[in-house]
C-alpha cells in the first residue's frame, strides 16, 4: 500500500502568512492529506453529494457576496449542510471581512477558519503548487543530484564509482549541489520529477580519504541548492570490454522513476576520463535534444543514411579510429 503523506495546518498558516480567525486545537495537530482544493459554491447552494471533506475551502468575493443575499434561516441551513461535513479548514480570500454568523458557524462544527489579503486564484495556485510538492509520491535513491547549465542530474552508480568526487569538480566549475548520496525524489507533476536532500544531510559531501565535508560552508552558499527538477540520469559504471556502449545517441534511452520516463546514459569508466566535463557535455546535449536539435541524426543525414545502424567497421571509420 502506497505511504500517504501529510502537510499540517501550522505549516501552511506559517508558509502563506494566512491569519487565524478561528481554529479548534492546535494547528500543529492539523493534518492537510490531499492536493485538492474547494471553492463551495454548490455546497452552498445545498448540493452536498461527492463532497470531500479533507479538501482546504477557499471563499472569495463570489461566495462571501451569496451568503450576504440569503436570509438568516437559508443562511443558517446553508452554512449547516456544508460545515456539517466538518471540512479541513476554510480559507477566505482578498483580506474581506468575515461575518460574525460565519465565524459563530464555523466555531460551532469546530472547522478551523482563515483569512489572506492575496486575491483568490494567485493565492489558489500558490496553495496547490505547495500542496502537490509537499504530498507528492516520493522514493529515495543512492545517488547524487547536481544542476549543471540549468539541468538537473542525476548521477547514480556503485559506491565508489567517483560520483562525489565528481560532484565537487562540477562545483568548482560553477554547478550546484542539491544531493549527496541520498537523493529524495518526489513526483510534483504528472511528468515531473523534483529532487532534494534530507535535511539532516543536507549541502554535506562524503569524500573518501578526508571525509564528510559541507559544500555550502567550503564553496560558498552559490554552490548549492534546496531543490531542482530531474532531467536526465547518468549511470557510472566500471568499463566492460565485453559490452557494447552507444557511441552515437541518435535514440535516447530511457529509466522509470515513480512512473515517470527519464532520459538515462551510461558512461564506462576508466582511468583519466574527466567525469566532469563528460557530465556538462552530456547536459548541454540533453537539453540540445529537448530543444529539437540530435547532433547524431545531424551527422547520419550528412552522411546520406537514414534511419540505420552503423556498423562498428563504419563508426571506426568515420571517427578515424582505423
Amino acid at each position: 500500500m502506497a505511504e500517504k503523506y501529510y502537510i499540517t495546518l501550522k505549516k501552511i498558516i506559517e508558509d502563506n502568512n494566512l491569519e487565524i480567525v478561528y481554529i479548534p486545537k492546535s494547528a500543529d495537530e492539523i493534518h492537510i492529506t490531499t492536493n485538492e482544493v474547494n471553492r463551495p459554491g454548490i455546497q452552498l447552494a445545498g448540493y452536498t453529494d461527492y463532497f470531500d471533506p479533507l479538501r482546504v475551502q477557499i471563499l472569495g468575493w463570489t461566495e462571501l457576496s451569496f451568503l450576504q443575499n440569503m436570509s438568516d434561516a437559508e443562511r443558517e441551513l446553508a452554512l449547516g449542510y456544508w460545515l456539517s461535513l466538518h471540512p479541513a479548514a476554510a480559507v477566505v480570500t482578498r483580506g474581506l471581512d468575515i461575518p460574525d454568523y460565519f465565524v459563530d458557524a464555523c466555531a460551532k462544527y469546530e472547522v478551523p477558519l482563515l483569512k489572506t489579503s492575496r486575491e483568490t486564484s494567485p493565492f489558489l495556485a500558490s496553495l496547490i503548487a505547495q500542496l502537490n510538492r509537499e504530498l507528492a509520491p516520493r522514493i529515495t535513491r543512492h545517488g547524487v543530484l547536481v544542476e549543471v547549465y540549468g539541468e538537473g542530474v542525476l548521477i547514480v552508480g556503485e559506491s565508489g564509482a567517483g560520483k562525489s568526487e565528481t560532484a565537487i569538480e562540477l562545483i568548482k566549475r560553477g554547478h550546484r549541489l542539491i544531493a549527496d548520496d541520498a537523493v529524495e525524489i518526489r513526483k510534483v507533476g504528472d511528468n515531473t520529477l523534483e529532487g532534494s536532500s534530507p535535511s539532516n544531510i543536507r549541502h554535506f559531501i562524503e569524500v573518501r580519504g578526508i571525509g564528510i565535508i559541507n559544500a555550502g560552508r567550503i564553496f560558498g552558499m552559490g554552490a548549492v541548492k534546496p531543490n531542482e527538477k530531474i532531467d536526465m540520469v547518468i549511470q557510472l559504471e566500471e568499463w566492460d570490454a565485453t559490452k557494447a556502449y552507444d557511441r552515437l545517441g541518435i535514440d535516447n534511452e530511457y529509466t522509470k522513476l515513480l512512473d515517470v520516463k527519464v532520459p538515462v546514459i551510461t558512461v564506462p569508466i576508466t582511468p583519466g576520463r574527466n567525469l566532469a566535463v563528460i557530465v556538462e557535455t552530456a547536459a548541454m546535449n540533453n537539453r540540445q535534444k529537448k530543444m529539437g536539435y540530435n547532433g547524431a541524426k545531424e551527422l547520419m543525414q550528412g552522411l546520406g543514411i537514414d534511419d540505420m545502424e552503423p556498423t562498428e567497421k563504419e563508426l571506426d571509420l568515420w571517427t578515424h579510429n582505423e
